[in-house]
């Protein structure tokens, strides 16, 4: 069995007696009497996307530190039922441990969270549990898929370069899974165009972005397109999303998977010009070749 020394728990012992406030990699920190998950005081990111090292267990007898010390506030928590004819939920701590370990001894390694309810009749497998059916329940959120956007539009021209981009923001979801709150962030990751007329760009995490009139079929971005053909063409836009959870406040995780969801197709109408030379304005003569009133062969 693998436990940390008693140096170790000394030196975090001495770093923690004033708040006893555990940071949670860089980013995070976790308030040991309410559970709640927080931002650094120090300003540090507060990005979802970490490499958590670590792995957690859910300690039903509530020990603050090592075998035999009780935090006092799991007596005085409640964990009524969340419905109606649930069961009540129970006072637990969360504990971590490096994830290269396998089967810690949890009762000797320091908790990084206060007392929190937990509503599972096995809350030592509640979060294997949610790991395995998590990718499940993220594909079913209702994830909004954005639109993809043209310029110009709806009309562009023939051999020149017509400007996509994607509109679309990373989301966030409260659901309940196995009795538990979990939070799940949905992050646009990468993006495929399809332009209608049997061309496709990416996947490419480029999303593309608006530019001015000025530019209109004279600036090619990353993600503009040119159509050779005039024509209607449907263009549409697939967004592949990555996505973390985060159960009962705890540290973000990363989910082994991707949803990608396609936009509705909007429809690009592309036409050509023809130029030549003119005698008359259209103001001195209104049938003058490419005037309004001029008559066609």
């Amino acid at each position: 069995m693998t436990t940390p020394s008693s140096a170790a728990n000394d030196t975090w012992a001495a770093n923690n007696a004033g708040d006893r406030g555990i940071d949670i990699g860089a980013r995070f920190r976790i308030d040991p009497q309410t559970g709640l998950l927080g931002p650094r005081l120090d300003g540090s990111a507060t990005s979802q996307e970490i490499d958590d090292p670590n792995q957690y267990m859910a300690d039903t007898h509530c020990r603050a530190d090592g075998p035999d010390t009780k935090d006092p506030g799991c007596d005085a928590l409640e964990c009524p039922a969340t419905t109606a004819g649930g069961e009540d939920g129970t006072p637990v701590i969360w504990k971590e441990a490096p994830r290269a370990i396998t089967n810690p001894g949890w009762t000797d390694w320091i908790p990084v969270s206060g007392p929190t309810c937990l509503y599972d009749p096995q809350p030592e497998n509640v979060l294997a549990n949610i790991a395995a059916r998590i990718l499940t329940d993220f594909r079913q959120l209702p994830v909004n898929p954005g639109t993809i956007e043209a310029q110009p539009f709806p009309h562009t021209l023939k051999g020149g370069p017509t400007n996509f981009y994607a509109t679309t923001a990373e989301q966030g979801f409260d659901v309940t899974i196995l009795g538990q709150t979990v939070h799940l962030t949905a992050t646009p990751a990468n993006y495929t165009y399809a332009f209608g007329d049997g061309s496709t760009l990416g996947p490419t995490p480029v999303a593309g972005y608006s530019i001015p009139e000025t530019d209109w079929l004279n600036n090619e971005t990353r993600t503009s397109h040119i159509y050779t053909e005039t024509g209607n063409y449907q263009a549409s836009l697939t967004t592949s999303f990555t996505g973390t959870y985060s159960v009962n406040n705890g540290p973000p995780l990363p989910i082994n998977g991707t949803l990608d969801i396609t936009t509705p197709a909007k429809t690009i109408h592309v036409w050509k010009t023809e130029r030549a030379l003119v005698a008359d304005t259209c103001q001195e003569n209104p049938n003058s070749w490419g005037c309004p009133g001029a008559k066609t062969d």
